[in-house]
């Protein structure tokens, strides 16, 4: 017999997660609503966006209150930055060279580094990675939308590292 019980609250975290997402500059408000959402169900505490995003209250929900959201101009300063800081840089896109996401193990202190929805990550961004991995595509169309392909990218980490 279950029980429906929506809303449960969080799983409690024994230490803070390291992974940081990292957005080149989206066409859309929406993915990057979504992908603070879907940081924020993760249990991350920073999301950083390049560009000019913009955040859609009523898509990230509580997410916003949780989660520390940086704007900055560009991209490569930023990378540049957590790399310093002793951040991985881990880009998320099919590539030459790119790791299949069921065989890769996360560093714990990680910058998931997100493309545009139309270009992905261009030349001069994946030149600044550590590594590429990727989702196995099996059907049409050729790629998840960036808000999805973060999701599961998020996720997978939390299974490598469940308690934080």
């Amino acid at each position: 017999m279950f029980e429906h019980q929506r809303h449960k609250p969080a799983r409690a975290l024994d230490r803070p997660r390291e992974l940081v997402v990292v957005c080149a500059p989206l066409r859309s408000n929406v993915n990057f609503s979504r992908i603070a959402r879907a940081a924020g169900c993760c249990g991350l505490q920073r999301l950083i966006g390049t560009g000019s995003p913009k955040l859609d209250l009523r898509i990230a929900r509580e997410s916003a209150d949780c989660l520390q959201i940086e704007t900055h101009r560009s991209l490569a300063p930023v990378l540049g930055d957590l790399r310093q800081a002793g951040y991985r840089l881990v880009g998320l896109e099919q590539s030459t060279g790119s790791i299949d996401i069921h065989v890769y193990e996360f560093q714990r202190r990680t910058a998931l580094v997100v493309g545009n929805e139309r270009t992905g990550l261009l030349p001069e961004q994946l030149a600044l990675l550590d590594e590429v991995i990727e989702l196995p595509v099996w059907g049409m169309p050729y790629s998840y939308n960036v808000a999805t392909a973060t999701a599961i990218t998020l996720y997978e980490y939390c299974r490598q590292y469940p308690d934080g």
